[in-house]
């Protein structure tokens, strides 16, 4: 697999973190539609909470990969 630089891998993460994103508040959405009616406040307060952080643990992953230094970088050359 030929390598590929930190300006691409940039390109790419930023393709598949808007995706992400666009897919967790699609699951969000539908999630929060199943809630029943009448809930208290407290729980909806949890539940946006969570559903407005949640895509932040995947998404650590794959940014620190977007800024992975060339090889070339790191061995000064």
């Amino acid at each position: 697999m030929p390598h590929m630089n930190q300006r691409s891998r940039k390109l790419i993460g930023a393709f598949l973190l808007v995706g992400s994103i666009i897919l967790w508040s699609i699951l969000a959405t539908s999630v929060y539609l199943l809630l029943p009616e009448g809930l208290p406040g407290l729980v909806l307060i949890g539940f946006f909470i969570v559903a407005g952080m949640g895509w932040m643990l995947p998404a650590m992953p794959l940014i620190k990969w977007m800024a992975k230094p060339d090889t070339t970088q790191v061995n000064g050359r």
